[in-house]
């Protein structure tokens, strides 16, 4: 039988925050959840910003409180939320990111066949709901969007989620990016439900604005900056390249679950179907894959070994920005110098010259919208009810092409 009990948090970014306890305590206790703290939020943002060593596990218990002061807020109103919708939104936003692999995004892909962290969690939620007896029936219908009260997915997965509120202000205080900062208890305050969809009362634009902003310049300055992009894809061509020497039967030492990944290439089918690979997937984290970094720095194969020692000594790549794609021309001419720099094939030093692209919107028009509702009861979308003309560029996707190399190919 689940009791009741409380325990409160010290939490750096809002203090004192009590959790309830029951089924959600019990979900923070798993070990599915307890591998969270070995997940950084900000993958390798800390090579930029040193401060960005905080984890999705203290993301989970910080979007879960601001989703406890959100169903305040709307219950104040006089919307009736019940005390088990209640306990089941708090569990879906607890258990949101669940389904991501070691550093976060940066490897969104790598160790399953294209598979996104949502679906990954997803299947989590329901092996858990199994354990605990159909407890989590609810939570797994909001998370998916199939509960009849819409507006609860909403304070889970949107345009103005408690995920990004807790984010923005979490990464910006562990960063120091003081552009990120919002104003996250005014705009749950200003929170309000019109025809089963999450709406800001009037009094709240200008929160909503800097929200927006802030999340414009968060991406560009942190989750998408330079060096951080350069990291994230030597990263990725690191275990491309493990792979390949996997398959080629080349010995590589490292953790039996990084090699069972690394050798396979699972599907969702074969995670839905087979209990122990997402078992296995659930002991993955970040200590896996640098103590595999660190032996394979030692590895016979050159270009390997120099790719893993340049990314634990922090001998990162170059980069380049712009706003059209480089010339073949100039990749091919970087190529020709890297392999002759490092006396590796071309085929080799491709995974040292590349180019690639980065896409993001701080604001989606033809997604879940936010709106604006006036005391008249008008509702208006946040870019036309805003007087900043520089929010309708925000809903305008932006793409930068980059470009990165080894810095001993400028002195060529």
């Amino acid at each position: 039988m689940i009791t009741e009990k409380h325990k409160i948090i010290n939490d750096p970014v809002y203090g004192f925050i009590t959790m309830p306890t029951g089924k959600n305590h019990l979900l923070v206790k798993h070990p599915w959840f307890q591998r969270l703290r070995h997940i950084r939020q900000l993958g390798l943002a800390f090579l930029v910003y040193p401060g960005a060593i905080h984890t999705r596990f203290q993301h989970g218990l910080g979007a879960h409180y601001l989703t406890t002061l959100a169903i305040d807020v709307l219950k104040s109103t006089g919307l009736e939320i019940t005390k088990e919708e209640s306990s089941a939104v708090c569990a879906a936003i607890l258990l949101h990111d669940i389904g991501h692999g070691p550093f976060s995004h940066a490897l969104e892909h790598t160790f399953t066949n294209n598979i996104k962290h949502e679906t990954i969690s997803e299947l989590f939620m329901e092996g858990l709901n199994k354990e605990f007896d159909g407890h989590l029936d609810l939570t797994i219908e909001i998370f998916k969007n199939n509960y009849n009260k819409k507006f609860l997915h909403q304070l889970v997965s949107s345009q103005l989620d408690m995920d990004r509120l807790d984010y923005l202000k979490r990464d910006s205080f562990f960063t120091g990016v003081s552009e990120g900062v919002i104003g996250s208890d005014r705009i749950i305050k200003m929170l309000n439900v019109v025809n089963d969809n999450l709406v800001v009362d009037e009094k709240g634009i200008y929160s909503i604005e800097k929200f927006l902003i802030a999340r414009r310049l968060m991406y560009w300055q942190v989750y998408f900056h330079k060096t951080v992009l350069a990291a994230e894809q030597m990263l990725v061509n690191i275990l491309q390249k493990a792979r390949e020497l996997i398959q080629q039967k080349v010995p590589l030492q490292m953790t039996p679950i990084m090699l069972n990944f690394l050798s396979n290439n699972y599907s969702e089918a074969d995670l839905r179907n087979n209990p122990n690979i997402l078992n296995n997937f659930s002991k993955l984290d970040d200590n896996d894959l640098l103590s595999s970094i660190k032996l394979w720095a030692e590895c016979e194969n050159k270009a390997f070994s120099l790719l893993c020692n340049r990314f634990i000594n922090r001998e990162l790549l170059k980069i380049e920005l712009q706003n059209h794609p480089f010339s073949e021309d100039l990749i091919d001419e970087y190529i020709t110098k890297t392999s002759k720099i490092f006396g590796i094939s071309k085929k080799e030093a491709t995974s040292f010259v590349f180019t690639n692209s980065a896409t993001n919107n701080a604001y989606n028009a033809n997604d879940d919208r936010i709106n604006i509702l006036y005391k008249s009861g008008e509702i208006k979308d946040i870019t036309i009810a805003s007087d900043m003309l520089n929010l309708q560029v925000l809903s305008k996707n932006v793409v930068k092409y980059f470009f990165c190399y080894p810095e001993e190919c400028r002195k060529q």
